[in-house]
């Protein structure tokens, strides 16, 4: 089932996605699923240019990312501390959070701000200290991110703060797909068309469920957390004027123009 968060001109409401691919229509729900049962109102509306879609969700508390989690990507970023098998954990603010086609906005102390296309898992339920074989109880589902990264300042300093939380730096959508096996998806990201990244989520050396115990390890997860599973290789540099996409197997196409002001 595909859940979305989108606006028709009021405030935010949420619906199940329903039809084909450019036929999709949005079966409207009371309140928010994620935490209460949402029931359909009976009202359907087509999914055009007079909807907006909206970031599928805000985390409430926190967005977990993990890095070096492909190998090869591993590769292709600056070396931070003893080669390991454990992925590197940082964060994200939520107000880092964008929805479908709202704007990347590259920051102005960047020069080499690059695309990363991630598989991103929504909790759904309290966790803490769970192991791998319970985790998928506590996964309300799936969405497209992008870990958007000032790739220079990550060259130049030890902690990734300024690399990683800057407003408009983690655009998620187009919905939460609830019903999907993420151990192995096809993950692509495209820059104008043209493809830059394509790998699989099997070839994570932490795959989805380890990760979400990891997690639960350091802290307590809730309701409308997300947790960013890593990025193949092929990272690239986007630039002003560029539109971005991350297109990943079983949930669909995020889709952000990039813009510097």
């Amino acid at each position: 089932m595909r859940i979305a968060r989108f606006t028709n001109g009021g405030d935010p409401r949420y619906a199940i996605v329903d039809g084909e691919p450019g036929a999709e229509e949005l079966v409207v729900l009371t309140g928010d699923p994620m935490y209460t049962p949402g029931t359909m109102t009976g009202e359907r509306v087509k999914l055009t240019d007079e909807v907006r879609l909206l970031a599928p969700v805000i985390p409430r508390s926190k967005a977990i990312c993990l890095g070096k989690n492909y190998a090869a990507h591993a590769a292709e970023i600056p070396a931070r501390g003893p080669d390991s098998d454990v992925p590197i954990f940082f964060l994200k603010p939520n107000t880092a959070v964008i929805g479908p086609d709202d704007p990347i906005v590259l920051p102005p102390y960047s020069q080499d701000v690059q695309l990363e296309a991630e598989l991103a898992v929504v909790i759904g339920r309290v966790a803490r200290d769970i192991s791998p074989e319970n985790a998928a109880q506590y996964i309300y589902g799936y969405t497209c991110a992008n870990d958007v990264t000032a790739r220079d300042l990550q060259r130049l300093e030890d902690q990734w703060f300024r690399a990683k939380a800057f407003d408009t730096s983690l655009p998620l959508g187009p919905w939460i797909e609830t019903d999907l096996d993420g151990d192995d998806l096809q993950i692509t990201s495209r820059i104008n068309g043209v493809q830059t990244q394509s790998g699989h989520s099997s070839d994570m050396i932490t795959d989805v469920m380890h990760a979400v115990a990891m997690a639960s390890e350091i802290t307590t997860l809730l309701p409308g957390d997300i947790i960013l599973t890593g990025t193949p290789s092929g990272v690239t540099t986007i630039n002003h004027g560029d539109v971005v996409e991350i297109d990943i197997e079983g949930i669909g196409v995020l889709r952000n123009p990039v813009i510097r002001r």
